[in-house]
């Protein structure tokens, strides 16, 4: 084991790719247990969706495509946000028409100009597709990602539990929600190269409830969510160059099948305090 681990980081890609997903992996986590709990956990869905609609205009007209999916995507979430807040429209509902309308702009461009070999690795992961260029940027918007959750962890976790009283007590409650979509929209655009737009979603949601299953206190929660992301991005990604599976659905398999041990245990704590 510890031999092929030494020979999957003798390749420059795939120590590339390890860099990001760890960074990835953890922002992800980070976010999804606030994501969770506020009930707007498929925003990663829908924010990968603009992903992929962003990412076939720049491959149609040539340009770079993270440079047009950053912008494109942080536009999207503010505009997630504002549907849910001001206007009648519920946020499941908001995600829904945002993501179906990106999504088929970018099918249409794919089919228009006839571009899809580079867009698949998008749909689906490819640690092939991690350049330098792409790993440096991603490496700098997830360190932004980090620091920003850290210095605003408290009013984070003030609006994520009881967002009424927060703003009753004077937080600027929409500022806070405009940091955790700007974080969220950050963390999709990173993790699109080596999860894919599909699959970068499951991600977000999976270790956050996993934890919530043995866990109960907000920052128990926090850290057993990143440490369990990091730990299946790893078994994910060493089962992925011994089977030769794609990185981002192996991923997601290992995280599946974490959450249902974390249930099961769960299951069967529940079952013993019935009991005694």
């Amino acid at each position: 084991m510890f031999e092929t681990i030494a020979e999957m980081f003798s390749y420059g890609f795939i120590v590339r790719a390890f860099i990001v997903g760890t960074l990835v992996s953890l922002c992800a986590a980070l976010l999804g247990v606030t994501l969770v709990l506020k009930r707007y956990s498929m925003i990663g869905d829908g924010l990968s969706h603009v992903g992929f609609g962003a990412l076939a205009i720049a491959a149609s007209l040539n340009l770079a495509p993270l440079q047009v999916a950053v912008p494109v995507i942080i536009i999207a979430a503010f505009l997630l946000l504002r549907l849910s807040e001001k206007s009648k429209i519920r946020g499941d509902a908001a995600i829904a028409i945002i993501s179906s309308t990106a999504l088929a702009i970018g099918v249409v461009c794919v089919s228009i100009s006839g571009v899809n070999t580079d867009l698949n690795s998008y749909l689906f992961g490819s640690i092939l597709a991690t350049t330098n260029a792409d790993a440096v940027m991603c490496a700098v918007l997830a360190l932004i990602v980090i620091v920003i959750f850290v210095l605003f962890y408290n009013k984070i976790f003030a609006v994520t539990f009881d967002e009424t009283f927060s703003k009753a007590t004077g937080l600027k409650t929409g500022v806070y929600n405009t940091v955790i979509a700007l974080l969220t929209a950050l963390t999709i655009v990173i993790g699109m190269r080596i999860m894919g737009t599909l699959l970068i979603s499951a991600l977000i949601i999976f270790p956050a409830l996993s934890s919530m299953r043995v866990c109960k206190k907000f920052k128990a929660v926090i850290i057993c969510s990143g440490v369990l992301s990091l730990i299946c991005f790893f078994v994910g990604m060493y089962a992925s160059y011994t089977m030769d599976t794609p990185t981002g659905a192996s991923v997601v398999i290992v995280n599946a099948v974490v959450f249902v041990i974390f249930w099961f245990i769960e299951f069967i704590n529940t079952k013993v305090r019935k009991s005694s």
